[in-house]
This record gives structure tokens, sequence and C-alpha cells, in this order.
């Protein structure tokens, strides 16, 4: 099972503040063998969120968006989710009743315009369902295989990770995923690509990707340009019995060319 992320805030895709979702996201679905499959980056734009999270939920994947739930003038996932689905936007009771209930222990007005301010984060697209946030309480939500929550990492991960827990427990783990790869010298990537297509037509289910690098080695003189070429097999599924004889095959036929094979990975994701 694949998933995939949208990550929303002009702070993250202007550089302003780093992201933090990719990485924390990939890892906590690598623990479960589950893989991101993609991540689009969005401004704070509604016609952009609208326009993206409109083609997502055509595909009727499961995907994850941080970012744009609160209550201030530049969030607007909450409403651009309905748009995208064509439904409106509804007070969610339970999410309404967190957010009062957390004005009552702080002794604040209900009825004050700042708390109706507040409840605008408890409004979700008509049918949606409450993600429970255990830093201070206030809900994201899911709709449509969709799970969005805010863009503050301390409350998105733990909400993404009870997300992975309570639906898609039994979806870890069911599909298997393999990659070796090495460090190739004295060839270059169009001297190995024909290779390449030659194992994928081969081996079914395995794919094969290379990566040109430029190191910098320094000698007492100076420092000298040497190129490599980072490749690699990988397989999910069945085809994850081929990955060895696949690798094998490719890795001899480098180096029958000239090649130089150094080994530096050999991982089961």
């Amino acid at each position: 099972m694949d998933i995939g992320l949208i990550i929303i805030g002009d702070e993250i895709l202007h550089g302003d503040r780093e992201d933090a979702h990719f990485k924390a996201v990939k890892t906590m679905l690598a623990v479960r063998g589950l893989r991101l499959k993609w991540v689009q980056y969005i401004s704070d734009v509604p016609a952009d969120i609208v326009a993206c999270l409109h083609l997502s939920f055509e595909r009727g994947e499961t995907v994850f968006v941080t970012g744009g739930i609160g209550a201030t003038p530049d969030d607007h996932t909450r409403q651009s989710a309905a748009t995208a689905l064509g439904l409106p936007l509804t007070a969610h009771p339970e999410a309404v009743e967190l957010i009062n209930q957390i004005a009552r222990e702080r002794g604040d007005d209900l009825s004050s315009e700042l708390q109706q301010q507040r409840l605008q984060m408890a409004e979700f697209p008509g049918g949606a369902h409450i993600i429970p946030n255990p830093f201070n309480r206030v809900a994201g939500f899911s709709i449509a295989s969709h799970y969005f929550v805010p863009g503050f990492p301390v409350m998105a991960h733990p909400m993404l990770e009870w997300v992975l827990d309570t639906y898609y427990q039994d979806a870890s783990f069911k599909t298997q995923h393999m990659q070796k790869s090495a460090q190739v010298y004295d060839l270059q990537e169009s001297q190995i690509a024909p290779l390449m297509v030659a194992i994928e037509a081969k081996y079914a289910g395995v794919q094969t990707y290379s990566l040109p690098v430029i190191d910098f080695v320094k000698d007492e003189l100076q420092a000298q340009r040497r190129y490599h070429v980072e490749l690699g097999v990988k397989a999910s599924g069945d085809a994850c019995g081929l990955l060895e004889q696949a690798w094998d095959e490719l890795s001899e036929a480098v180096e029958k060319m000239g090649g130089v094979v150094n080994v530096t990975e050999a991982d089961a994701l």
C-alpha cells in the first residue's frame, strides 16, 4: 500500500520554515512496511488547494494532508476540501465540544467573539470524522481516505501515527519492498543504460535506477573530480524473489564492460 502526502503552507514552499513532514512521514510508514507514493507542496492559495485536492480525491488514493486547518485568514484547507468534494462546511459536534471543553477549563466565555473564532476549527466537510490531537485536543479530520492535520509537527505527527494504527494496521507489512545498490566507477551512465533496459525486460517487476555523481577527491596537490554512477535495483511483492538474481546479472554485466562495482548498500525496506 502506498500513501500520498500533501504539504500546504507558503512558509514551507518559500523556504521560511524547513519542512519536517516528509522525513517523518516516510519514517513512520517505513516502520510499518508502507511507503510514500508521492509528495506535493502547495501554497496557501485556495484555488491551488482545491485543484490539488480535487485531483487527489478523484484518484481515490490514501493521502495525508498537513497545514491550513486553523482559524486564521491564511488557513484555507478545510473550506478547500469541502469545495473540492462539493460539500458544505458543518460544525462537527465532537470537535466543537473539545474546543469548548478547553475554553471551560480556562474559564473563557463560550459566547465570546474569540471563542466563536476558535470554533471555526471544528468546521469540517459534511460527513467528516475527527482525528484526535493529543497535543492540545483541537481535532483534525478525515474524509474520503484523506487525513487532514495541522502544520505543526508536534501535533501532526502523533495524529498521523494514530491514523495509521487505527485505520491501516491491517495494511502494515502486507507488501515486501527490497532494493540493492552500488557505486559504479569507470563507466558512464549512458553505457550502463542498455544493461538496465535488458534487466527490466527479463525480470518482470524489477526496476532499475541510476544517478550520476561527481566526487571531489583531495590529494596533496589539488582537488580532483571523479565521476561515478549510483546504480541499483528495486522490487515489491512477488518480484522481490527475483531481485538477487537480477542484481547479480546486472553487476556482472557492468564489470564485464570494465566498470568497478563498489557495493555500499543492500537493504530490505
